[in-house]
């Protein structure tokens, strides 16, 4: 073994290239995520110099810590996607949860910890929560900036609308850990494409 648990009223020793308190606990638990590895809170506290208790004052639990984690993968990922996408409107809305959706399902950090905790995994991403607000605050973002440019009307309050394509892609996305055999990408742009529509435009005969 290398080095101790620091034992929970340990006084703190924080590491000074880390910023000081939950940043620093998130900045942490973030590397570790990003490197496929667990995040067990003993051995965090123990990396970042605090005892057990102070690393629970500063993120709550594990399962919040965990959530937030997620959540701010979430937007990194979001707004790569979102970088360099072209078109207006519900075309551009389209395209990039296209490369998105598709980026997260992709994730090897993901993947990883979806083999080690997949419950969980779904709990957080699936219900409301952290991640489900931060997707939804970035969708919204991207609405009305269309609507701002006149590039879009839609019939729901913006935010509605954003958090109703989280949930629809949430469903899709993660159909694999939810009893089917693969992401359903595809499926959830099509059901978005129908709810970035403006009411009373026809995409014209179903097809047979």
């Amino acid at each position: 073994m290398s080095g101790r648990p620091v034992p929970p009223d340990a006084p703190a020793r924080p590491r000074s290239d880390r910023p000081a308190g939950p940043a620093m606990a998130l900045a942490a638990a973030s590397e570790h995520y990003l490197r496929g590895e667990p995040i067990e809170m003993s051995a965090l506290a123990a990396e970042l110099g605090v005892g057990r208790a102070t690393l629970y004052r500063w993120v709550g639990s594990r399962e919040r810590l965990l959530g937030a984690v997620l959540a701010e993968m979430t937007e990194r990922t979001y707004r790569v996607a979102a970088r360099g996408v072209g078109g207006a409107g519900a075309e551009r809305i389209i395209k990039v949860l296209d490369r998105f959706m598709r980026a997260v399902v992709d994730a090897e950090p993901l993947k990883a910890f979806t083999e080690r905790e997949t419950r969980l995994f779904i709990r957080l991403a699936t219900m409301p929560g952290t991640i489900e607000d931060r997707a939804a605050e970035l969708l919204t973002g991207e609405l009305q900036a269309e609507i701002d440019r006149g590039e879009l009307s839609i019939a729901l309050p913006t935010r509605t609308l954003a958090q109703a394509i989280v949930r629809v892609a949430d469903s899709f996305m993660y159909a694999h850990y939810l009893g089917g055999n693969r992401p359903e990408i595809d499926q959830a742009l099509e059901v978005i494409e129908l709810l970035l529509r403006p009411c009373g435009e026809s995409s014209g005969p179903p097809e047979r």
